[in-house]
């Protein structure tokens, strides 16, 4: 058997390599899926949240908004309120003793990272949204357009663009905290380590090797992400063309 640290971290490496990446996967795609899945929960509810209420509309519709609306605030303060690992417990525990569901542990990770996100992303969409200029909602419907073509077409864009690097957080941050999951038996990549780690005593090593795996996963998640705002807000040097950059042939020519 191993004697030091180092000859421990090699002997894990070797022995339960496969198992580290194979529990590095699985928390990738949880968080993947549920950054994306919470993405368009979250931004569904802010475009709801921001909805503008007329007061010449009816007092159905009027009231059937603000409940709408009540619900959704309740949906963010619980679920940003109480802590991932309670919401496992609760959720997969709780959906089968009351109703008899019998989900999957992976079914119900991603269903879980999902809404979680969703209430985190509600607020970040909702500020997102509010940052665009006021003027140009006004525009949009001074010339014809409906509220969901304004949001479809101007504002949203916009607003996801603004929103980015707060969607590249929480990426991140959930592929950190999936690592509550496990207490729903999930095998990603905390699971994993326990195990390996609980079979020969050397906790030390092991989690020593998942701090590593962790950290590059989220290091590389970071500069993809941040390559890409890059890319979007295209070139740092550019030039704004008017009628006094144009070519004086080419105006003679027009001429």
């Amino acid at each position: 058997m191993p004697s030091s640290f180092g000859e421990w971290v090699i002997f894990f490496a070797q022995k339960y390599g496969v198992f580290f990446l194979r529990g590095a996967g699985t928390t990738l795609v949880i968080a993947l899926i549920g950054t994306v899945v919470g993405f368009l929960i979250g931004l569904a509810v802010a475009v709801v949240r921001t909805m503008p209420i007329e007061d010449n509309s009816p007092r159905g519709r009027r009231i059937f908004y603000r409940v709408v609306r009540w619900i959704l605030v309740a949906y963010i303060d619980i679920f940003r309120g109480t802590p991932m690992i309670v919401q496992s417990m609760v959720i997969y525990y709780g959906s089968a003793e009351l109703w008899g569901l019998d989900m999957s542990p992976m079914v119900a990770a991603l269903f879980i990272v999902s809404i979680n996100t969703g209430a985190y992303m509600a607020e970040i969409a909702r500020g997102g949204i509010i940052s665009v200029d006021k003027g140009q909602y006004e525009a949009a419907l001074s010339i014809g357009m409906t509220h969901g073509q304004t949001m479809r077409k101007v504002i949203l864009p916009q607003a996801v663009r603004n929103i980015l690097p707060s969607i590249g957080n929480e990426f991140v941050v959930n592929i950190k905290d999936t690592s509550v999951l496990n207490v729903i038996s999930v095998t990603e990549l905390f699971f994993m380590s326990k195990s390996a780690a609980g079979t020969y005593m050397r906790y030390f090593e092991v989690f020593f090797i998942t701090s590593v795996i962790y950290f590059v996963l989220t290091f590389s998640v970071t500069r993809i992400l941040q390559s890409l705002e890059k890319k979007l807000d295209g070139p740092d040097s550019y030039s704004i063309h008017g009628s006094q950059t144009v070519p004086e042939a080419v105006i003679k020519g027009e001429a």
